[in-house]
């Protein structure tokens, strides 16, 4: 046996990982969003897709709409399905606070599925919001 057949590999490149744990859609993307700052390995900002990265550690990957938060738990072999690549990561990422209801600019809703608004039903809601079919003169 070989040193690389009796020992697996503890450590390996971040954008590899990425791509394996399918954290990104390709090796390419997961390389330029470390290349763009996007990616934080134990609270330290790095810029080279080489970075080699191993279990322990804590990374902090930027989406679009929020950060998440993962401790890897295994170097990726290769980029299998979800179900597997879901068991080299644990997520850590804190839940989204809820968001908060807009009342500056209250919106009429109606149930889903009841069509369009009648004439009668429109004139009822400008009467509420003092729009064009307001008959108080």
């Amino acid at each position: 046996m070989t040193r690389h057949e009796e020992q697996p590999a503890a450590r390996q490149r971040i954008d590899k990982w990425l791509f394996f744990a399918r954290l990104r859609k390709s090796r390419s993307l997961a390389a330029k969003s470390v290349e763009a700052g996007d990616v934080r390995i134990n609270d330290l900002a790095i810029r080279q897709p080489s970075h080699m990265v191993r279990p322990g550690d804590v990374i902090v990957l930027s989406l679009d709409r929020h950060d998440m938060v993962v401790k890897v738990l295994l170097p990726g072999e290769r980029r299998g399905p979800y179900e597997e690549a879901r068991l080299l990561y644990h997520d850590m990422t804190p839940p989204q606070p809820p968001r908060e209801e807009r009342t500056i600019f209250a919106q009429a809703t109606r149930e889903r599925g009841t069509g369009r608004p009648t004439k009668r039903e429109r004139r009822e809601i400008d009467r509420l919001h003092g729009g064009p079919g307001d008959d108080e003169d």
